[in-house]
């Protein structure tokens, strides 16, 4: 009987490590909708920036692999930036290893890129993605000439207002600043044109 006994805990054991690292799995990519306006409030660093580098290898502080990602800082919108910015993700692939750690749900950035990042105040190891994933990082692309910003969620979605601020019911004196939902390009609703983009996240964090 005690043969059985050993190989049945001994089966269980691989069973439970692996229900460990689904439900790890499963908290990394089950991010709950995040609004613009708690995005922009709750950011301690919002910048335009281009990315430049991207350095991945083992985090000494965490033990983890990690990469390390420079941006170009373009235009900075709230906190402490210098000329460049940058952020350590979890994850990654050692150049020149087989050794490689993904973590679905954390945001890629491709050298030479724009975006509109959202970042959080960074963790006690100095990991610090972009605020609700992918939610947190908004590519910027030029579309028919004009440089157009989308995270591919719809714009009213992110703050539940369908309706434009600044009805015609509205006083002109006490008209608020553009939201989310007016600012969406017509036929377009997950995409705005950056400096409309980024006058309305100025508006929320009372600039």
């Amino acid at each position: 009987m005690l043969k059985p006994m050993i190989k049945l805990r001994l089966a269980i054991i691989p069973a439970c490590v692996i229900l460990l690292l689904w439900c790890q799995q499963a908290a990394a990519t089950s991010v709950l909708p995040v609004s613009l306006q708690r995005m922009a409030t709750s950011a301690v660093v919002i910048f335009h920036g281009r990315v430049i580098s991207n350095d991945v290898k083992l985090d000494p502080a965490s033990g983890r692999v990690a990469t390390f990602t420079t941006f170009e800082v373009i235009e900075l919108i709230k906190g402490n930036a210098g000329n460049t910015y940058t952020i350590k993700q979890i994850g990654g692939r050692l150049p020149g290893s087989k050794v490689r750690q993904v973590i679905h749900g954390v945001p890629k950035f491709k050298i030479a890129d724009e975006h509109v990042v959202f970042l959080p105040e960074a963790s006690s190891l100095g990991f610090a993605s972009p605020i609700g994933l992918s939610q947190g990082k908004f590519d910027i692309r030029k579309l028919n000439g004009e440089t157009i910003v989308s995270n591919g969620r719809p714009l009213a979605a992110l703050t539940g207002n369908t309706q434009a601020a600044g009805s015609q019911n509205t006083p002109a004196a006490i008209q608020l600043s553009p939201q989310p939902a007016s600012i969406a390009i017509p036929g377009q609703p997950s995409r705005a044109r950056l400096p409309d983009f980024m006058q309305t996240v100025r508006s929320m964090i009372g600039e």
